[in-house]
């Protein structure tokens, strides 16, 4: 039910963590992959090690005309484009009281904004080619304000993410395009652990507040993404599914 061979999928930020595993597990269904990142070198590195039908390409999920330009190529050399994953994002934390300008421009710029470039320009060729399947990277942090770390902008782009994928839901699925998001809770990637190494009472803290009492792994994440953008989600559109061990069930 998870099979896709013959489909061409794109995951942005899909040079470490939950984007590359998602890339794999895209690849072992049988799809052919491009892993869209704004680095390069790192997108080429993942790539090589994962075989010939993973591609790396540049991106900046931010400027509207690198992602639309992305689209157009793939579609060009790949002759289609059927799944796009919205993974790429950034996160700083800083108490709202001290937050920079800079840092809640750059934040809602990725997140946010680079997300709806994302999900528009894959949109806007799959409504007109016949349908495909978008995900959305939302997070545990647009439903509960999390502690002990802040990152207000963070949060606010999440749930944006996350209400983006409804409306866009009800707009495509005429077109037979679906669009869902996925919410995951505290994923064991490189970014968390060096907050977490470097920190062990905040490991502590956020492993407290999770039922199953565990990071998560970003392979758990992938292969939630794998059945949304599979044909045994067919019936899903516009839900926001959240792996999380639990965090948000209370």
């Amino acid at each position: 039910m998870c099979e896709l061979t013959g489909k061409v999928a794109v995951v942005t930020g899909g040079a470490r963590g939950i984007g590359a595993a998602t890339a794999k597990r895209l690849l072992d269904a049988g799809a052919t992959v491009v892993i869209a990142d704004k680095r390069l070198e790192a997108a080429e590195e993942t790539a090589d090690g994962l075989g010939d039908n993973a591609l790396a390409r540049h991106v900046v999920v931010e400027d509207s005309a690198s992602v639309r330009a992305l689209v157009e190529s793939v579609a060009v050399d790949l002759g289609s484009l059927d799944i796009w994953v919205n993974n790429a994002g950034i996160v700083e934390n800083a108490l709202a009281l001290d937050m920079a300008d800079e840092v809640w421009n750059e934040t809602i710029e990725v997140d946010l904004t680079g997300t709806f470039y994302g999900a528009r320009e894959a949109g806007r060729y799959m409504c007109a080619n016949g349908g495909g399947a978008v995900v959305n990277i939302s997070s545990i942090a647009a439903y509960r304000a999390t502690r002990p770390e802040h990152h207000v902008a963070y949060d606010v782009a999440k749930i944006g993410v996350a209400h983006m994928a409804k409306v866009l839901a009800s707009e495509w699925a005429s077109s037979g395009v679906r669009i869902n998001a996925v919410a995951p809770g505290y994923t064991n990637t490189d970014i968390l652990k060096e907050v977490g190494s470097s920190n062990p009472e905040i490991m502590s803290a956020w492993l407290a507040q999770v039922p199953q009492r565990r990071l998560l792994e970003p392979d758990e994440i992938a292969k939630v993404i794998l059945f949304l953008v599979s044909d045994a989600s067919s019936a899903i559109t516009g839900q926001v599914i959240h792996a999380d061990a639990g965090f948000t069930a209370w």
